[in-house]
C-alpha cells in the first residue's frame, strides 16, 4: 500500500484550498483505516474556512461525513474485515477529517452501510442526524432530554405534544422532523418555502407555513396549546427571535449555531446549542 494520498488542504488561516499531498495514517487499537469514497459539504467546514475559527493547526484538512471502504483493521476490532463497506463521522484533525483520500474512525462509531444504500446515500447522514438526534434527545446543557424512541415505551411518548422546527429543507430540519414523529410528537409544524411542503409531509411534518409568513400568528392559527420546544435548523439572528416569540414560558430553543440572544430574552427557561462534532 502507499505511504502518500492526495488530500484537499488549507495552508494556513483564510488560505484558499489546493489538492496536495499528505501521509496517509495507519489504524490504532480500536480504530479502522477508510478508503473514502463519498464525503459531503456541510456548513461548519466552510465556516471554519472563511472565519478561520475551531482549526488552528495547519495545514489543515477539513470534512466530517464519510462513507468508503475499510482499508486496514486496528488492533482489537473484531466487528469489521477489509472491505466492509461502511460510513462514519469524522473530527477536524489531519488523520480524522474526510477530505482526504484515506482517513481514520473510530470502530465503536462507524457503521456499515446497508446494501440497498449508495455511498452517496449515507455520505450526508453523520452530521446532520447526529445534530437532529442530539437536539432533541441529548442531555442538558447540549441537548433537549426528550426521552429517545430507542426502546417501545418511549416510541410515541410525546403524543398531543407540539414542536416546531426552524427551516425544515434543511438537511437537519428533516431529520428533526422524521425523529419528532417517531416519538409522536403533534403537530409538527415547520418552516419553509411553500415548494417544499408535499415533502416535508412525506417526513411526518403535519403543517407547513411559509418561511416569509408572520410565524408565531401562524403558529397561533394551529394550535392553541403551549409550544415547549423549537428546533431552529437555521439558527440566524432572525430565526432565534422567531423562536423566541413562539415559544411558551419554560419552553427550550434548540439551535445549530451559537445563540445570538440572552437567556433573559423573551420567556424561554432554556437554549441549547448543539455541536454534533465528536
Amino acid at each position: 500500500m502507499a505511504t502518500q494520498q492526495k488530500a484537499l488542504l488549507v495552508p494556513a488561516k483564510f488560505a484558499d484550498f489546493v489538492v496536495g499531498s499528505k501521509s496517509i495514517p495507519k489504524s490504532g487499537p480500536g480504530e479502522l483505516l477508510v478508503k473514502i469514497r463519498s464525503t459531503s459539504l456541510n456548513p461548519i467546514d466552510w465556516k471554519i474556512h472563511k472565519r478561520g475559527f475551531f482549526v488552528e493547526e495547519f495545514p489543515a484538512v477539513l470534512g466530517s461525513d464519510l462513507a468508503g471502504d475499510v482499508e486496514e483493521v486496528g488492533e482489537g476490532v473484531t466487528t469489521f474485515v477489509k472491505g466492509d463497506r461502511v460510513f462514519a463521522q469524522g473530527q477536524y484533525k489531519p488523520d480524522w477529517a474526510t477530505f482526504q483520500q484515506y482517513t481514520k474512525t473510530n470502530a465503536a462509531t462507524t457503521s456499515k452501510i446497508p446494501s440497498n444504500f449508495s455511498y452517496d446515500d449515507v455520505a450526508t447522514l453523520p452530521v446532520s442526524l447526529s445534530a437532529a438526534y442530539a437536539g432533541l434527545y441529548g442531555s442538558k446543557p447540549r441537548g433537549a432530554a426528550f426521552d429517545a424512541p430507542v426502546s417501545s415505551s418511549a416510541v410515541g411518548k410525546y403524543a398531543n405534544t407540539p414542536l416546531v422546527v426552524l427551516g425544515g429543507p434543511s438537511s437537519v430540519g428533516r431529520y428533526v422532523i422524521q425523529l419528532a414523529k417517531y416519538s409522536g410528537f403533534y403537530p409538527i409544524i415547520t418552516t419553509s418555502s411553500l415548494k417544499h411542503a408535499d415533502e416535508l409531509k412525506s417526513l411526518g411534518a403535519t403543517h407547513v407555513i411559509d418561511r416569509n409568513a408572520s410565524v408565531v400568528a401562524e403558529v397561533r392559527k394551529l394550535t392553541d396549546q403551549p409550544i415547549l420546544i423549537v428546533f431552529d435548523a437555521v439558527s440566524s439572528a432572525d430565526t432565534q427571535q422567531v423562536g423566541i416569540e413562539v415559544l411558551a414560558a419554560g419552553g427550550k430553543l434548540v439551535t445549530v449555531q451559537p445563540t445570538t440572544i440572552s437567556k433573559n430574552d423573551g420567556s424561554m427557561s432554556s437554549l441549547v446549542h448543539v455541536a454534533s462534532n465528536p
